[in-house]
């Protein structure tokens, strides 16, 4: 892998949007994936997944999406949601989101190496609902998301949604209802758009990050095993 790097991109609405982004190390042309951060900023966990994903032969940029009301290179303890991020995590807005995941898909395609009709998504978290987002407003080809609370908000979405989507929820997480899940996987089923839904019963919410007390390595690895499977089957690698 080379070439990882902070980058600045320019949104619709005139802000300034840092990312982070990883190249794989083969001359291309590539796939491409949008990384979406949880609501603790693009830490070292979203950049470990960058580049777990760059080896894997994907080009990835992961943007700041509390770019609107916080400094550049925000990071935030995982025991601070309520005092720290909190305030950004309300600052946020569907059509600031759809902005940035917008400026965000046209970098990555205007980059050499990347194959512009072989762009997906995943997100985590917060990241988890963006994804979901990014897959009913921009020509994905593939969409994951890990543990996303408040997707149901965006159930309203589900018949825009471009690509297959993969959904990873933990039985354990009290962070997000069972009801709500339904509701998520209802309106996809409704709206007829292919979707795999996969919910590890041992898993808690984050189960996927190491940095938190709730990492599970097994859960994790098995999610990240059908990631993998998933991506290569629908943008190639």
């Amino acid at each position: 892998m080379s070439n990882q790097n902070n980058i600045i991109i320019t949104v619709a609405d005139g802000t300034e949007m840092h990312a982070y982004a990883a190249f794989p190390s083969n001359t291309g042309p590539v796939p491409g994936i949008l990384l979406l951060q949880e609501a603790f900023g693009v830490n070292q966990h979203i950049r470990n997944v960058a580049d777990r994903l760059a080896a894997a032969g994907y080009a990835v940029v992961a943007p700041e999406l509390f770019h609107r009301t916080a400094a550049p290179g925000l990071e935030i303890a995982y025991s601070d949601f309520n005092t720290v991020a909190a305030p950004h995590f309300q600052g946020i807005t569907v059509e600031g989101l759809t902005a940035d995941v917008q400026a965000a898909h046209a970098w990555l395609t205007s980059q050499p190496l990347v194959m512009a009709d072989k762009i997906g998504s995943i997100g985590f978290c917060l990241g988890g609902r963006v994804s979901f987002l990014a897959n009913a407003v921009l020509p994905l080809a593939a969409g994951v998301s890990y543990y996303g609370g408040g997707t149901h908000l965006l159930k309203d979405r589900a018949a825009d949604l471009h690509a297959p989507h993969l959904f990873f929820w933990g039985g354990l997480d009290a962070h997000i209802k069972k009801e709500h899940i339904a509701e998520v996987t209802g309106a996809v089923d409704a709206a007829g758009k292919p979707y795999i839904n996969t919910v590890i019963s041992y898993a808690d919410h984050g189960f996927n990050c190491d940095e938190r007390p709730s990492y599970n390595p097994q859960a994790a690895a098995e999610a990240w095993a059908l990631t993998l499977v998933f991506f290569k089957e629908k943008l190639g690698a």
